[in-house]
């Protein structure tokens, strides 16, 4: 697993454990668009490679 990978579980687990903790609605909203931004980077790096044409 690529460090980069690495680091993104790390802070997506980070992020989850603060949503869990957190009880304003506005920085619940923050680590919301926060973790949107770590599973789009994480569902970017899982694409497979498109065969070169």
């Amino acid at each position: 697993m690529s460090t980069v990978i690495q680091n993104l579980l790390a802070r997506k687990q980070k992020l989850i454990e603060q949503l869990d903790l957190t009880q304003d609605v506005e920085q619940r909203q923050e680590i919301e668009r926060q973790l949107q931004q770590v599973n789009t980077a994480l569902d970017l790096l899982d694409r497979p490679k498109q065969a070169r044409k």
